[in-house]
């Protein structure tokens, strides 16, 4: 027990959950061991002290530590970061390059969104975790290294692999040992002592009293789902620090900030995250990503119906509709359908027209329909203002549009912008 709070201070841990506790306990469990740790937990959790932990308090901590977020470095690049490349081996490689796995020779290394890893470079891993062999890029020659490696993930290994995202003999060798992080939800009694400890923080920093906290704005506190969990909290703490004049924070000011209307979270219906130790891990940028392109599928599958529709009520004339089923139609369409006896066709006109006015006359193909402004284009135009924005800097663009350096490296290759 004497460990486990030295380690709190010397990391400056906050809380005493017990899942938290027994999160530590395993981290300097296995720190004396060479084997693989894999950490769980949702975004914002504070993932990146157990490898720390683990490098300080073994054999390893006079060696390098790396720490490398796979998610932010661009898939045609991340092996010649991780593995190193030769002189010439691909454009722009003017100079032979040592790779985390070398320059860690000894050391620790730390991946954390192991999950984002392309395949390709799941299978130098592997070799890595096997044998402790790799291959530079643009070489031939077996290079040997001995690191220890721990990795971090929010997302769930398990539907990973099932969707052939994440090799299954890669997991079962990164999670020897599994380490959970809870969220913050899941840690109500821990909030007080983590808003004392930043309050406190950003006092130091910004040379004024620190903001304190009455019984019910603390209990709102403690209520709030915290999706963006520890992250969220620091944030929130700083800006109020920041802007208010008022120290004590009362509860009305707290909702300006954080409004008690926000959406119910169902954390348990997402099969895409981990579920482990009654808690879900939720990845909100990995989502956004996702109900993004679930919803330019849907626009596209919705304008293909609407053409497929008005072509067949367009060419069969000898189609008939009731009342009903035309207000269906023109409701369908925005537009009013009407059967043009002279051409012997059925037309789709404008339906602030009463029939009186309309003029009996073929009408081309509905324009509307071909050049509707799709999602795709409205997420080319976003990207491109964020990019000018932030002057082509990827990095505060992915986190302004709330998706990953490699999401965004994706689409603007995508879209060749």
């Amino acid at each position: 027990m004497e460990s486990i709070q030295r380690i709190k201070q010397q990391f400056q841990i906050v809380g005493n959950d017990a899942v938290l506790q027994r999160a530590l306990e395993k981290a300097l469990q296995v720190s004396s061991t060479d084997i693989s740790v894999l950490v769980l937990g949702e975004s914002g959790v504070g993932k990146e002290f157990i490898p720390k932990i683990i490098h300080q308090y073994s054999f390893r901590k006079h060696h390098s530590y790396i720490a490398v977020n796979c998610g932010a470095i661009p898939e045609g690049t991340i092996d010649s970061e991780l593995f190193g490349h030769e002189k010439g081996s691909f454009t722009g490689a003017t100079s032979m390059r040592k790779g985390y796995f070398e320059v860690a020779n000894g050391g620790t290394i730390f991946l954390d969104e192991v999950g984002e890893l392309p395949l390709t470079t799941q299978v130098r891993l592997l070799r890595i975790l096997e044998s402790g062999e790799f291959i530079k890029v643009g070489s031939s020659k077996i290079q040997k290294t001995n690191v220890r490696i721990v990795a971090a993930t929010n997302l769930n290994m398990t539907e990973s692999i099932k969707i052939g995202k994440f090799r299954e003999d890669l997991y079962y060798r990164l999670n020897t040992v599994q380490i959970n992080i809870p969220p913050l939800r899941l840690r109500k009694n821990d909030i007080k002592f983590l808003f004392h400890k930043f309050s406190h923080e950003f006092a130091e920093k910004y040379h004024m009293p620190p903001i304190i906290l009455n019984e019910q704005s603390l209990k709102y506190l403690e209520n709030y789902p915290w999706p963006g969990n520890i992250r969220q909290l620091k944030n929130l703490i700083e800006q109020i620090s920041v802007v208010e004049t008022e120290r004590e924070i009362k509860i009305e000011k707290l909702q300006e900030y954080i409004p008690n209307n926000i959406p119910s979270l169902s954390y348990s219906s997402n099969k895409h995250h981990i579920n482990n130790e009654n808690f879900i891990q939720r990845d909100f940028s990995r989502d956004i990503d996702f109900i993004y392109k679930i919803l330019f599928d849907m626009k596209k599958n919705f304008d293909d119906l609407k053409n497929i529709t008005y072509q067949l009520i367009k060419n069969n004339p000898n189609i008939h509709f009731n009342r009903k089923e035309i207000k269906s139609i023109n409701d369908f369409f925005g537009k009013m359908i009407i059967y043009n006896k002279k051409k012997s066709i059925f037309q789709l006109e404008d339906s602030s027209k009463s029939e009186e006015d309309l003029d009996y006359i073929e009408i081309e193909e509905d324009k509307e329909l071909e050049t509707s402004n799709s999602l795709e284009k409205q997420e080319i135009e976003f990207i491109q203002k964020a990019l000018k924005k932030n002057k082509g800097k990827r990095k505060k663009t992915a986190k302004e549009l709330g998706i990953s350096e490699r999401t965004l490296y994706r689409k603007i290759k995508q879209y060749g912008l």
